[in-house]
């Protein structure tokens, strides 16, 4: 004999069953990133190498991933304003930061206050490049000054104190912190501009507005090799694959500028609670990215050294980076308050 149970219960287990079985299909469907466009900030106005490196990377990843990555520039603070918009984003892989040297690395210890923690608010994901800065100045200025090289940089700088005005992307980013260098171990001065990115900085530099930067090769390699701007120096340890007959900084200045060196790096960060399997797909996707040919190819030409490394190896090198940029920042005097 059957028992028939009373429609009210048959309507409750009906309705549970379906929610039963309609279970694996929600989770599977809130759990498959991306499905839904992610954008990646830029912390720097456009035209820069943090800005060319995501811009670089975003196709390959709407490809590969299958939704578009967006690139988004908010710049301001020596990248703090972008990072911290990240750093206050929920972990949910929608939301990456290019990050760089001086978000991740050089602003803690620069800036008296610091809005994020780098590396308690964010999860590394990986190192994209390394890049050297270059001296940059107007040609055209240089030859009317008569320099031709950092020597001559340096005399006329301390023949004519307070007359050269230094661009850079901002406060706080290895470009202000190597002309900050160069001034602490020169003894010479130079007013510092700070724009919101190189793109911008470099405009004024090719406008005749600036006299010197001290920027990212790749971003300044086109106008080097237009002749509009001339490289003194690059600020790396050795000379650069890319500029081969140009100089570093030690070579060209002599003893004054020994163990000279503040160069610049790249890479992915998301914000603290994004999970690891996100972080693993996007670091994974990124290694095969720089990899290919063209890519590897092109990132050399402009001076850049591809990684791709790990987020465990990524946040190992952000770590070492803030302890290195510490004494560094105290030794030139910079401070930002």
């Amino acid at each position: 004999m059957t028992t028939r149970l009373p429609s009210s219960t048959r309507r409750r287990l009906l309705a549970a069953g379906a929610a039963l079985a309609a279970t694996p299909l929600a989770l599977h469907a809130q759990g498959a990133w991306p499905n839904k466009p992610v954008r990646i900030v830029v912390p720097f106005a456009p035209g820069g190498t943090t800005d060319l490196l995501a811009r670089a990377l975003a196709p390959e990843f709407s490809r590969v991933f299958g939704q578009s990555f967006v690139v988004e520039n908010k710049g301001g603070a020596g990248g703090n304003i972008g990072a911290d918009l990240v750093a206050k984003s929920p972990g949910d892989g929608y939301t990456l930061l290019m990050g760089t040297v001086g978000t991740h690395g050089i602003n803690k210890s620069l800036y008296s206050k610091m809005p994020y923690d780098p590396q308690k608010d964010f999860v590394p994901i990986s190192l994209v490049a390394g890049v050297p800065n270059v001296m940059v100045v107007n040609t055209e200025k240089a030859a009317a000054r008569g320099m031709n090289n950092v020597a001559d940089f340096v005399k006329y700088a301390k023949a004519n104190p307070g007359k050269l005005n230094m661009a850079s992307s901002g406060n706080g980013t290895s470009i202000h912190l190597a002309g900050e260098l160069f001034k602490s171990m020169g003894g010479v001065f130079m007013t510092h501009f700070p724009f919101t990115g190189s793109g911008p900085a470099l405009l004024s530099l090719l406008a005749g507005d600036m006299d010197v930067m001290f920027d990212n090769l790749p971003s300044a390699m086109p106008h080097i090799k237009s002749g509009k701007l001339k490289a003194l120096a690059v600020t790396s340890s050795q000379r650069s694959a890319a500029l081969p007959d140009v100089p570093t900084v030690e070579e060209a200045g002599g003893p004054a500028f020994k163990g000279f060196e503040a160069s610049s790096w790249f890479g992915l960060l998301a914000p603290a609670g994004t999970p690891a399997e996100i972080a693993s797909r996007i670091q994974q996707e990124t290694a095969k990215a720089l990899a290919l040919p063209a890519m590897k190819e092109r990132l050399l030409a402009q001076g850049a050294i591809p990684s791709g490394n790990t987020p465990q190896e990524f946040a190992r090198h952000i770590d070492n980076e803030i302890r290195k940029w510490a004494p560094v920042v105290k030794a030139s005097g910079a401070k930002v308050d």
